[in-house]
């Protein structure tokens, strides 16, 4: 069935447009992009004043916690949750039980993306056996079976000669390897950022220089061995200058940044709410010198990617004290929201850098199809409602888990809906879209 988006907003930065034009699709796939296009027997959708089209984005750092850890998420309510946000492809972590270090479990997690049928599901396989930072994982098993990176998501690697033999393996297939960048020596037992807020709470604390030690070691790693290295979830101002001083230099490194760190900072550990558990994650919130820098690195190009680190937990494991509960919020269904208030109105970047940063960055990075609605690209489409009121409520979230530090919060712009292949997978039902 052919399908044409008429007078939208258009946002594609490969191509240098930014404007109002149709877009026609035939199937799974973007036929042709321009203005006034003849309907040549297509089915109009006309686009409402005010929405953007956009390349269909891509969260490259997502837990869908299954095979194992179904009671937390689902690949299918994961990808529900993803398409509400407006992300037409995720990239699955390897901490699952058992952990997604071989081609069977990679196999299990698309054949349920594929049964849950809504955005499309890319795999990110274990550096190590177990993620137990010991012996190299079989990488070449896991790329034929289909994964698009490899990580200990949740551990750094383990020893700088095992990330070394990583990145030499990962690089003969052009595979970027992706950390948690932590000295876990440093990190010892800490549980928020060390620092004012957490002292006053007698919280543990965890410095920012745990993690820019471990950014600057797989840099180092990146220069020796010429193969790609990105940082996940950057949160220190110190791992951003490393980042930054990396590329100066031509090292093939990128980073990604989540919303909770370039909205939040550690002040919320005490407020509204004290030890509230759902301000708890690895990376920890930082503070206000470490967030503004964030914002300056996105900003100036140096980050390459918004990524949510989606980490959904159930609530009788978050419902205990501080330093018992698990690191990690939700964030497919609230990342959109927060980009377009506390990003783009705010002034820090304009529209298009934003959709650079959620859709081309990792589209280019992960080496998979996307991130441009270029004609006979996959009709993977985003339609954003830049102005629209949106109220974050925890419980109405289609996750499976509810623990986000965002509810209540009221933010400028979201999801108007969301197309897989050409298929409308998500529609929100107060922007008037028909679809």
């Amino acid at each position: 069935m052919k399908r044409l988006l008429k007078g939208g907003r258009v946002v594609d930065p490969v191509n240098g447009i930014d404007g109002v034009h149709d877009i026609l699709i035939d199937g799974d796939r973007i036929v042709r992009v321009g203005r006034d296009l003849p309907v040549d027997g297509a089915q109009v959708v006309e686009i409402p004043k005010g929405l953007v089209i956009c390349p269909g984005l891509i969260d490259m750092h997502v837990h869908l916690r299954e095979p194992g850890q179904e009671h937390k998420e689902t690949v299918a309510t994961g990808t529900g949750s993803a398409v509400a946000g407006g992300f037409t492809a995720v990239a699955c972590m390897p901490n699952t039980e058992p952990v997604n270090d071989n081609a069977n479990v990679t196999a299990y997690i698309l054949a349920r993306a594929a049964e849950a049928n809504l955005a499309r599901v890319y795999p990110i396989g274990a550096v190590s056996r177990g993620s137990r930072g010991e012996l190299l994982a079989d990488i070449a098993d896991l790329r034929r079976a289909g994964c698009v990176a490899i990580t200990d998501d949740g551990h750094p690697v383990a020893t700088a000669l095992l990330l070394r033999r990583a990145m030499e393996y990962a690089g003969m297939f052009d595979m970027p390897v992706v950390e948690h960048c932590e000295d876990q020596t440093l990190k010892g037992d800490g549980v928020a950022h060390e620092g004012f807020h957490a002292a006053s709470l007698g919280l543990r604390g965890i410095p920012g220089a745990c993690e820019a030690l471990g950014a600057e070691r797989g840099i180092l790693m990146s220069e020796l061995t010429g193969s790609a290295f990105h940082v996940a979830h950057m949160s220190a101002r110190a791992s951003l200058r490393a980042v930054r001083n990396g590329k100066a230099a031509g090292i093939r490194v990128t980073c990604e940044v989540a919303p909770h760190h370039f909205t939040l900072t550690d002040e919320a550990l005490g407020t509204p709410i004290p030890y509230d558990t759902n301000t708890k994650m690895n990376p920890p919130l930082r503070e206000a010198a470490d967030r503004d820098a964030m914002l300056s690195g996105i900003a100036d190009g140096t980050v390459d990617v918004i990524a949510t680190d989606h980490a959904p937990h159930h609530y009788d494991e978050k419902n205990v004290e501080f330093d018992r509960a698990p690191f990690g919020i939700v964030g497919l269904e609230t990342a959109v929201p927060l980009a377009l208030d506390r990003l783009v109105h705010a002034g820090v970047i304009r529209l298009p850098r934003l959709v650079e940063l959620l859709s081309v960055n990792p589209a280019r990075i992960l080496r998979i199809p996307g991130g441009t609605l270029s004609e006979g690209a996959p009709a993977d489409i985003t339609i954003l409602a830049p102005d629209l009121k949106v109220a974050i409520d925890a419980a109405a979230l289609r996750s499976r888990s509810k623990n986000t530090p965002f509810n209540g919060w009221e933010l400028r712009g979201g999801v108007a809906a969301t197309i897989v292949g050409g298929r409308t997978v998500y529609v929100n039902s107060q922007v008037g879209l028909n679809l």
